[in-house]
């Protein structure tokens, strides 16, 4: 009696490999950075500078524990789902759904802000007469050339990702160190005008209780971490 085993295939699928070091640290820098230009000061409103500060401290010992945890895991299932592979294997199949859209809905919708970013600021540099046409047309239905930047600039970033994720972030890879050699320029300009009794000038506006607000603005210093992590 004879036995066979079934043929396997020469190789077994696997995704390709498109970004490398540098890629990957621009794709991370270039999370984290965009909270310099918008997003961080959100949290300055609730919180103030003690507040935000306070919740900074408390998402740091979070994601200590994340990076660790995560780490481990990585190493332990090779595979790229994200937290929905991790939770559905330590926590099963409705706690790793609800991990998986919690981590889609954070990714979805961080575009659109950044869009929205980028509108109400280049909203300035439009000339005069593009700025008021654009008001006179949009403001029936409530809205104004911010918006009109926001969709132009989402639509934009889609179709560069559509054409390819290398392409996508070879163009953040440049985005990230012009933002980074501003953001040096910057320090070094605004350094020696600082002075402590403007930093504690509103401390804890609302009180402490302004820190819980302020604590998802904190989790924008930490999306390098997952965003690097989750780049497969």
């Amino acid at each position: 009696m004879s036995s066979s085993t079934p043929s396997q295939p020469s190789h077994a699928p696997a995704l390709e490999r498109a970004l490398g070091p540098v890629m990957l640290w621009g794709l991370g820098v270039g999370y984290v950075i965009s909270g310099e230009y918008f997003g961080w000061n959100l949290g300055l409103i609730t919180g103030g500078t003690y507040g935000l500060l306070a919740a900074f401290v408390l998402i740091t010992v979070m994601y200590v524990t994340f990076v660790l945890s995560y780490t481990e895991m990585a190493c332990a299932i090779p595979r790229a789902g994200g937290v929905f592979v991790y939770g559905v294997r330590g926590l099963g199949l409705a706690a790793g759904y609800l991990g998986g859209i919690a981590q889609v809905v954070e990714f979805v919708f961080a575009p659109p802000a950044i869009a929205f970013a980028i509108g109400a600021y280049a909203q300035f540099w439009l000339p005069v007469e593009l700025r008021e046409s654009l008001v006179s047309q949009l403001d029936p239905w409530g809205l104004d050339a911010r918006h009109a930047v926001a969709v132009v600039a989402y639509a934009l970033f889609t179709a560069l990702n559509i054409w390819g994720v290398r392409q996508a972030a070879m163009f953040e890879l440049a985005v990230t160190v012009l933002a980074v050699g501003e953001l040096l320029l910057f320090t070094g300009v605004a350094a020696p005008q600082f002075r402590w009794s403007n930093f504690t000038a509103n401390a804890v506006p609302n009180g402490w209780w302004g820190v819980l607000p302020a604590i998802p603005i904190a989790i924008w210093f930490y999306l390098a971490i997952e965003g690097a992590a989750n780049a497969a």
